[in-house]
């Protein structure tokens, strides 16, 4: 028999042995009851802490019953080590349960002490208690906690560019992330490359940038499909859960950059794989990720028009303890009855919002209140400042009449004497001068975290006025659904592109670390996205190129320039190919070296007809932007004489 057929046969074999292990393998182990089984307070903590997803058979309230009884137990008989370890096992699970108040109480009774607790103990109460924090946004209590992590020794995973992205400055905090992760990954750790380009896509993708974040994704896509067909390498149970719940999280996010981009179809398949995983394993770890995956698949299935379907996946949302997916859950059901002609239903989900927002922003008025009594402050701080100065001058000009009255004396006794009291003088004036310096470091840092407020109040100031002109964009939406006239609908969308262009200054300044500039190329391809989004029938085809990096502009220069892009943009999408946008090209271009300024936009459409400079005077988009380019001082320069159209001028 030849050896190529003996090779058959033995795989054949092999995989029939498979089959029929996998139909007599015993049930799955009933993970609560083996922990019942465990002995010592000890097994029992280390079986908890060392089972991955424990909740597969039981919930977390079923472990939490069990456990209370243990405590019990170990309080009657005073133990310490086991009451410490089942109150930790409790903290877990009231977090995993998201009563994060419980959890910290009951992790706040152990001490944070190595010789007490022990190593093992130590990091898993710090752990809890940083994801605690981390939850409930208490920034400084969080950092506190990781600061005493280092300080024990547990430095591995340590950084703070999560809590730049919780404070929603998500550039920043790709960028930390990317400098202190990056050079940790090893060449051959795939496993470790595919987590790091999955975070780096998410966070492009909550920046708006959703085409490079696709990217990122694809490629830690790509990395975790070698690490699942690598057979070299030995998986753990833990490896296998990691592996399936990163694969969740890669086509989850995947999905919902198609959703942003407004391609439904694309976003599918990716969040109904996400979904099965996620929804296939209780684990409140991932609950955020599950609600927001469903509401976009929703989403998807809603703009398809397939309304059943989306109010499935709508009915399933349970748990949301986020008020951005409250509202963006009720803003969808209202979409869906808008749609299926319930309108006093859509109505009532878009009062909930309403009260939501007002709820929002009483909340907002009392921070901005405590904001406002902290700058009128500031003055107090700089009275203080002239006096602890007008002090210094005193003790200098003491210690200079002692030098000069010791440079008088002739007799010994006397310079004795005066040496002395010159001693005592410039101690004095040496501990008064320290204390000072530690009066004039405590009112500095007063001064900065002021200026640390007043910076937290204009960018709530921006964010509200943001929500304003985003409300009124949404008035003009309602509008357009109660007007039948086609030049009032165009009129109403031209007006909401507008309104949605300025509101981009305000979102991008609140979101900015320096409030004074807006970093450019980021401002444009998002008015881009919200100008496709006006335009549904074209512009998605069009191949845009954005040559604006490392440019920066004031406000009062880029409200006049994303209104002047807006007309450029949307004239292209609406005129500029009538009959097919397959090769259509458009090229922004923005720079500016100190007080000089110059932008250029340019298309390969039909070009402006013959007559424009005939019709300049009555159409509103070309007085529009002469006037915007008079308050950048500068005049509007056309070339109709090439291929397409282009626009320029330079400004200061």
């Amino acid at each position: 028999m030849p050896k190529q057929t003996n090779f058959f046969i033995v795989i054949a074999l092999f995989s029939f042995g498979c089959v029929l292990a996998q139909d007599i393998a015993p049930q799955e182990t009933d993970l609560l009851e083996a922990f019942r089984n465990v002995e010592s307070s000890a097994e029992k903590f280390d079986f908890f802490f060392e089972t991955p997803n424990r909740y597969t058979q039981d919930s977390a309230y079923d472990w939490l019953d069990d456990v209370k009884v243990y405590l019990n137990s170990a309080e009657k008989i005073n133990d310490s080590n086991a009451i410490r370890q089942y109150k930790l096992i409790k903290a877990q699970l009231y977090y995993d349960l998201g009563d994060y108040n419980k959890s910290i109480a009951f992790a706040k009774e152990l001490p944070k002490n190595k010789d007490t607790l022990g190593l093992k103990v130590l990091e898993i109460l710090l752990n809890i208690l940083d994801e605690n924090y981390s939850q409930l946004n208490m920034f400084d209590e969080q950092i506190k906690v990781r600061e005493e992590k280092i300080e024990s020794g547990f430095t591995k995973g340590v950084a703070f560019y999560d809590i730049y992205e919780k404070m929603g400055l998500y550039r920043r905090a790709m960028n930390k992330y990317v400098q202190t992760v990056g050079p940790t990954i090893a060449d051959n750790d795939d496993l470790g490359k595919a987590i790091h380009h999955n975070k780096i896509g998410n966070y492009l993708r909550l920046d708006k940038s959703e085409p490079t974040a696709i990217a990122e994704l694809n490629k830690a896509s790509g990395y975790l499909k070698v690490v699942i067909n690598d057979i070299t390498k030995q998986k753990t149970e833990n490896d296998l859960f990691e592996i399936e719940f990163l694969n969740a999280e890669i086509e989850g996010n995947i999905g919902k950059c198609y959703v942003a981009l407004k391609q439904y179809k694309e976003a599918l398949p990716h969040l109904q794989t996400s979904l099965k995983i996620f929804e296939e394993f209780d684990n409140s770890k991932y609950n955020s990720q599950l609600v927001d995956n469903t509401l976009n698949f929703a989403n998807a299935h809603l703009q398809l028009g397939n309304y059943k379907t989306a109010k499935q996946n709508l009915d399933k949302v349970t748990g949301i303890k986020d008020v951005r997916q409250e509202l963006k859950l009720n803003k969808l059901l209202a979409s869906y009855y808008d749609k299926t002609d319930s309108f006093k239903t859509a109505i009532n989900f878009y009062r909930r919002n309403e009260r939501i927002l007002d709820s929002l922003k009483a909340n907002e008025q009392s921070i901005l209140k405590q904001q406002l009594v902290a700058i009128v402050g500031t003055s107090e701080l700089e009275d203080s400042r002239r006096l602890v100065n007008e002090q210094k001058s005193a003790n200098e000009k003491f210690r200079n009449e002692l030098q000069q009255q010791n440079e008088r004396t002739n007799l010994v006794i006397i310079s004795l004497i005066f040496t002395l009291l010159g001693f005592a003088g410039l101690v004095y004036a040496y501990l008064k001068s320290i204390k000072n310096q530690r009066l004039i470091a405590q009112q500095k840092h007063i001064i900065e975290d002021s200026l640390k407020e007043k910076d937290s109040l204009l960018k709530e100031i921006h964010h509200r006025v943001k929500n304003n002109l985003q409300m009124v964009s949404s008035l003009l939406s309602l509008q357009t659904k109660n007007t039948r006239s086609k030049a009032a609908i165009a009129a109403l969308e031209e007006g909401k592109s507008r309104v949605k262009a300025m509101a981009l200054i305000h979102q991008k300044l609140y979101q900015n670390e320096d409030l004074s500039v807006i970093e450019m190329q980021g401002y444009i391809e998002s008015l881009i996205n919200s100008v496709q989004s006006v335009y549904k029938k074209g512009g998605h085809n069009i191949s845009i190129t954005i040559d604006a990096e490392g440019t920066e502009l004031d406000i009062d220069r880029a409200i006049p320039f994303g209104l002047i892009l807006n007309e450029l943009v949307s004239n292209s999408f609406k005129y500029a190919f009538p009959e097919s946008d397959e090769n259509g090209k458009i090229y922004i271009h923005l720079r500016k070296n100190g007080d000089q300024g110059y932008f250029e936009y340019t298309d390969n459409g039909v070009g402006l007809p013959d007559d424009t400079d005939e019709r300049a005077n009555s159409s509103m988009g070309i007085r529009l932007m002469n006037r915007l380019v008079n308050q950048l001082q500068s005049k509007l320069n056309v070339d109709k004489t090439g291929e397409g159209v282009r626009f320029w001028f330079n400004f200061n």
